[in-house]
């Protein structure tokens, strides 16, 4: 039997991780993902373009429990079928694999309900500061009403989502974001929810330059 380009990517992605500590239980789950994402690249163009739209048409299959871990394995793929050395060089360098990477995952909600009660819910002094801040520079960038309202729902929800995420989980934000994501079936929705999270990061972050993130992008990948 030939082997394909993405048979190389994985040969190469499986030696490194298992000369980090990856274990057959790492492995195994790294494999059977794989073996569903590669029919869809296979004879397609190198490019994250096509990496980042063939990795949505099969996640859109998947169910929302499966998207943190999937997607952590896809963003780890991905040099590797890009033939990106450097890329490659720096995950070798650094580490670069959380080899059971999601521990934690937010409750299972319906969207309905996170979006039915959210302007109910009470936020901590903590949890408004970041809200507030981000609320105040799409304020001062002269956001019209329902784009502030939608943004502002939605980095309340993310709040949510994250409320029970132990402290020692250093991957959480990317975590509520990405079992959150699939909630949105609308793909506009979904759209605008990855932009906010992005922006909203800043803010929950402490970044101090997070107002210039506001309003910049319109367009987010999930990988």
């Amino acid at each position: 039997m030939n082997k394909t380009r993405e048979d190389d990517a994985i040969a190469a992605y499986f030696k490194l991780l298992r000369s980090k500590g990856g274990d057959d239980k790492s492995i195994s789950q790294r494999e059977l993902f794989l073996s569903q994402l590669t029919p869809y690249l296979a004879g397609k163009e190198l490019a994250g373009t096509v990496y980042r739209e063939s990795l949505e048409q099969l996640m859109e299959g998947q169910a929302a429990a499966d998207w943190p871990a999937n997607l952590v394995i896809a963003r780890e793929f991905y040099p590797f079928w890009m033939a990106d050395i450097r890329a490659i060089s720096q995950l070798n360098s650094e580490g670069g694999f959380d080899l059971h990477p999601v521990d934690w995952m937010p409750a299972e909600v319906s969207l309905a309900d996170l979006w039915k009660n959210i302007d109910q819910e009470k936020f901590s002094t903590a949890e408004s500061w970041a809200i507030k801040s981000y609320l105040k520079a799409l304020t001062d960038e002269v956001a019209d009403a329902e784009t502030i309202d939608v943004r502002i729902k939605f980095a309340k929800i993310l709040i949510v989502r994250l409320r029970d995420a132990p402290l020692t989980e250093k991957n959480a934000y990317r975590i509520a974001v990405d079992a959150t994501t699939p909630l949105f079936e609308l793909k506009k929705t979904r759209q605008l929810f990855l932009v906010v999270v992005r922006e909203f990061y800043n803010f929950w972050s402490g970044n101090p330059d997070a107002r210039e993130h506001v309003l910049k992008v319109s367009k987010v990948s999930i990988l």
